[in-house]
């Protein structure tokens, strides 16, 4: 009989902070390397001065930033812009996290939907949108780099405390442990 050793994932704890200036190089890092065509410095200063108009928050694990996600403010809806998590990292729950800052801060702002667009080769995000109760609602063609369609997805009524239960659920089944800094 062989005895085989299996790698063990140390216990996750992480921590989310509203993202700000001094994390940009660590966020433009993880950007250039998950996405073809990343998103400047400028856009990402962009962002954070729309300062009611949007929110963009950093998971760091024991001090460097592991990953980053925002939403930005159309009436009553939070459109999620992006959501990443650098390679090493990813499969860790730390999208889950930053998907669950994302809605916390939604509600608190009193919006009533969530809504986001996903690459149709993306399955694992497009697994965990659905656990956040996104539904398809459309295809923009050609959305990613002129080449890739995305998939228009829709979560309704995240005002209700039927969608506040599933959060909490959500969260509950998070491995490890979360410190939600700035996070409504």
């Amino acid at each position: 009989m062989s005895l085989v050793k299996r790698a063990v994932r140390p216990v996750l704890d992480v921590r989310i902070t509203p993202m700000r200036r001094r994390h940009l190089r660590q966020v433009l890092r993880i950007e250039q390397q998950v996405y073809p065509r990343p998103w400047s410095a400028s856009v990402f200063h962009g962002e954070l001065s729309h300062h009611d108009g949007s929110r963009c928050y950093v998971v760091a694990k024991g001090g460097p930033v592991v990953g980053y996600g925002g939403f930005l403010v159309s009436m009553e809806d939070a459109h999620v812009t992006n959501i990443a998590v650098d390679p090493v990292h990813q499969r860790a729950k730390i999208g889950t996290r930053l998907l669950l800052a994302l809605a916390y801060e939604a509600r608190a702002r009193d919006l009533r939907n969530l809504t986001l667009e996903v690459r149709v080769s993306n399955r694992a995000a497009q697994a965990m949108y659905q656990r956040f109760g996104f539904v398809p609602a459309g295809v923009r063609h050609k959305y990613y780099e002129n080449v890739e369609d995305a998939i228009v997805m829709w979560a309704h009524d995240i005002h209700l405390p039927e969608y506040a239960e599933r959060l909490r659920a959500i969260e509950a089944g998070l491995p490890g442990t979360t410190h939600w800094d700035g996070v409504a």
